[in-house]
């Protein structure tokens, strides 16, 4: 999944989802920047401008994430404006299928799906188009206390979710050898001291690797982390969707969003100083004070280090596995989330890697544009 619900004192924003019509943020260059456009020819400028203005829409409104927080660098550094790109920033909900609804109506242009939930849309008519993914981990894990060794304890236990369980998260533990049926699902809160504290029998607890294990250690609680890649399940970290129409008019500029975007990320990871900067460009977006820019730096460095640790096999930053697709496919079908007729073929088409081959020679990104 993309989206993630924590406690960053951001106000609410469905509003704003639904109506993409505040809250945003030009990719205005920076006094520092290089002036807009002189990074690439004057052909190639005129074809991004022609591309009018392009809206990002983030997963979870502006929290320092893997798919946010490079492209909110990317317009505060001037990237965009230096591709002659008008990126309007705005900020999602964390409901990944409003997102995908705007992204298909073309109310937003480019937005944070995870390739699961990209497949999920697909399969229900939703018109978008995958193009580009970080890895193939996700974020979405289970946390038990320390006295789980082994996920078959779980047995007869009661298990706490957020809604209900991720698909890649039942996969592991059905993998594991969980008996599925012998446990008791319940619905917790956005609070994860309730694991620690046991409240309602809890044994185990899902959550995001980059958000409840973190908020827990500077707690001073001790759990254990269980993340499906290391059981061979497949998911996506990071993943990119575009609005299809507007990818076919204009296949340079989104080429260029992503070349800024992952341009930044370079800039992001670089070293402390770096995230640090980052970091505050993403809280000044989201009103200052009341962001928490210590939990959204951990956030950003858990989440670009389980990039790190989980390449994409065969891949640069962004390029996609058709295998991995073919294998959520499978997965999705195992817990009858898409109907048996979707094909990993029919999926594979879903996406397009065309944008970011196009923007590395070999494994080093090209910057600027040609």
């Amino acid at each position: 999944m993309q989206h993630r619900f924590i406690k960053t004192g951001l106000a609410t924003v469905a509003a704003v989802v639904l109506t993409l019509g505040v809250a945003a943020c030009s990719s205005g260059a920076p006094a520092d920047s290089a002036s807009a456009g002189s990074a690439i020819s004057a052909d190639r400028c005129a074809k991004n401008k022609a591309a009018g203005t392009i809206n990002y829409l983030s997963g979870y409104q502006f929290q320092s994430s893997a798919s946010i927080l490079e492209y909110i660098a990317a317009s505060k550094l001037g990237y965009f404006s230096d591709l002659c790109l008008d990126v309007q920033l705005k900020p999602g909900s964390g409901d990944t299928a409003q997102n995908t609804k705007l992204l298909a109506s073309g109310q937003a242009t480019v937005s944070a799906i995870s390739q699961q939930d990209l497949i999920q849309a697909r399969a229900n008519g939703i018109d978008i188009e995958g193009i580009s993914s970080y890895s193939n981990a996700g974020l979405d894990i289970l946390m038990t206390n320390p006295g789980i060794t082994d996920l078959t304890q779980l047995d007869g236990q009661v298990v706490g979710h957020k809604g209900y369980v991720p698909a890649s998260v039942e996969a592991m533990m059905v993998k594991a050898g969980v008996d599925w049926n012998s446990l008791k699902l319940v619905k917790e809160g956005y609070d994860p001291s309730v694991l620690p504290r046991k409240q309602d029998g809890l044994a185990a607890l899902t959550g995001f690797i980059s958000n409840e294990p973190n908020q827990l250690k500077a707690a001073g609680d001790k759990v254990t982390v269980w993340q499906p890649v290391k059981y061979g399940i497949p998911s996506s970290l990071g993943a990119m969707a575009v609005n299809p129409a507007f990818a076919k008019a204009h296949p340079t500029a989104v080429q260029d969003v992503l070349r800024a975007a992952l341009h930044a990320y370079e800039y992001c990871t670089a070293n402390d100083a770096n995230i640090e900067k980052c970091v505050g460009f993403a809280a000044d977006l989201s009103g200052g004070a009341t962001y928490d820019t210590k939990l959204n730096a951990t956030i950003w460095k858990t989440e670009t280090q389980v990039v790190a640790d989980n390449p994409t096999p065969g891949q640069p930053l962004g390029g996609m596995d058709a295998e991995n697709i073919t294998k959520l496919v499978d997965m999705l079908h195992q817990f009858e989330i898409v109907p048996a007729g979707v094909t990993g073929t029919e999926a594979a088409d879903w996406f397009d890697d065309s944008y970011i081959k196009a923007i590395y020679k070999g494994d080093a990104l090209i910057w600027p544009a040609p």
